[in-house]
């Protein structure tokens, strides 16, 4: 029977809401919503379990003692009305907030609702769990009761459903405070919130669905992030024109390769070629390198930057921590040519203050490609700290460097020298291997080649190298053993297809 792949890749990108936006949005909403907020939240929650349980199931919503518990109780409330069998697990001894959702809970307790005070009361195995625990306000860890909720829902073999984000997430951030919920599937109020696509944030919310609750959050600050999705890119992905030459798409020039490093600049060359660059040249501290590839021959390999011609650098992979790596980056940061700067290139820039000024002084922002622990270098803290907050990182290196940053790790995040930041939601844990940064350098490069805005760039190079690995992982290539080498073809297939997508009339 053939392979019939699964790929998908995220079409719309959306707004990405922080705690203080989202609270403000309600500030103005919650007075005026008729049916209540709370009330819609309920009835979102409740259809999202009629649509993955069979009837007859019987759903266990966990409720807390805040407003994420009385939209649980509402989803409980109306699930009954339905017919549906549904029972809540809370604990309210005279504590808990008051207002609407008390007004909540004795509602359901009106209408024949069972409330338990714990999932050792249950008579049956749930069918489905809906955790409305605790929503983006809790910075604090889990005490109990409700970490052994928590550690009792895990266990379980029942489709679990998140209510905003699963407990113990920090909605800002994707960190586990303490004990944190896994779900299948996370319905999110309002706008969509970071946590959920970085760090361990995709862990833990399985799928994420949006429910605005009939508001419409153009009429309000919709901040600075957002998640990436295909459609920011329609207007760059376009056929290329018959009267072209490999002049019209930019020669790429790779600065790196040191000894025993040169499949570094490799990877990173074969990457740009592969993705549209007219021209690549390895320019390598190697003075034993081969002068061409045996893989891929149309790559320009030698010792010398050349003198003219060149339309981007692409610095550091493989580049070492040599005195001539060092001033091969001075004489290259105060070029006026765009510039991805990576891997070596980032650890001499970070214990080189001479060096952080040319690129800070550079007529044309830079885009720096570090991992967690470049990045902690670059800001002189711990990794701890940089993926603590991993959007608050990612701009403080761009407004110090003046340049563009992509925070490589799982949802990538990019950020502006401007504030601006993007959370990217393709690529898959097969990327954790050699080399894959060295072919995102390339990726970017190539873009940059052939005319893409810098920060447009920095998204689409990160947004497609990540979409790349998911094409190989559901064609049954990896992710265990997934290869950089291997990333660069389903690339190109991509930014074909998607290109191909997008013809305009020309």
């Amino acid at each position: 029977m053939p392979f019939v792949s699964s790929f998908t890749v995220p079409l719309s990108s959306r707004p990405l809401l922080r705690l203080q936006e989202i609270r403000a949005i309600e500030a103005v909403e919650v007075p005026l919503a008729d049916p209540p907020l709370m009330e819609r939240a309920g009835a979102a929650i409740a259809r999202a379990v009629i649509a993955h349980v069979p009837p007859g199931g019987l759903v266990c919503v966990l409720c807390g003692p805040g407003n994420n518990g009385g939209d649980g109780f509402v989803a409980a409330r109306r699930l009954l009305a339905l017919g549906r069998r549904a029972v809540v697990i809370g604990r309210f001894d005279g504590g808990g907030s008051g207002g609407e959702a008390a007004a909540a809970r004795e509602a359901f307790v009106a209408s024949g609702g069972v409330m338990l005070a714990g999932p050792d009361a249950l008579e049956t195995p749930p069918a489905a769990i809906v955790d409305a625990l605790f929503g983006i306000g809790l910075a604090r860890p889990i005490g109990e009761p409700h970490a052994s909720w928590i550690e009792w829902g895990l266990a379980q073999t029942a489709f679990k459903l998140a209510v905003d984000v699963p407990s113990g997430l920090d909605a800002d951030t994707g960190r586990c405070t303490g004990p944190c919920f896994t779900a299948d599937l996370t319905s999110t109020f309002l706008a969509d919130k970071p946590g959920l696509h970085t760090l361990d944030g995709p862990d833990r919310a399985g799928k994420v669905v949006v429910d605005s609750l009939g508001i419409d959050p153009r009429r309000h600050d919709l901040g600075l992030g957002r998640l990436l999705g295909l459609d920011a890119f329609a207007d760059h992905l376009q056929p290329r024109r018959k009267n072209t030459h490999k002049g019209s798409f930019g020669h790429v020039l790779v600065v790196g390769g040191a000894p025993r490093m040169s499949g570094a600049a490799f990877l990173a060359g074969h990457a740009a070629l592969a993705t549209g660059a007219g021209k690549v040249t390895l320019c390598a501290l190697d003075p034993n390198i081969l002068s061409f590839s045996p893989v891929h021959p149309e790559l320009m390999v030698g010792n010398a930057i050349p003198e003219r011609g060149v339309d981007v650098l692409v610095v550091g992979p493989g580049l070492g921590a040599s005195d001539p790596a060092r001033a091969l980056l001075a004489r290259l940061l105060p070029s006026p040519l765009p510039l991805v700067l990576d891997a070596d290139g980032l650890n001499r820039l970070a214990v080189d203050a001479e060096l952080q000024e040319s690129l800070r002084s550079r007529p044309i922002p830079a885009i720096l490609t570090p991992h967690p622990m470049e990045a902690a270098r670059l800001l002189g803290t711990e990794v701890a700290a940089v993926q603590n907050d991993r959007i608050a990182a990612a701009q403080e290196l761009a407004r110090r460097y003046r340049a563009h940053v992509v925070l490589k790790g799982c949802g990538s995040i990019v950020a502006d020298p401007d504030g601006t930041w993007a959370i990217n939601p393709t690529g898959n844990p097969g990327m954790a291997s050699a080399g894959m940064g060295d072919v995102l350098s390339g990726l970017l490069g190539s873009l940059l080649a052939q005319g893409w805005p810098v920060p447009l760039a920095a998204r689409f190079g990160t947004f497609l190298h990540g979409a790349a690995a998911d094409r190989l992982v559901a064609e049954g290539i990896g992710p265990i053993g997934l290869r950089a080498s291997e990333t660069v073809a389903a690339a190109r297939q991509l930014v074909n297809e998607w290109s191909e997508r997008n013809r305009k009339a020309l």
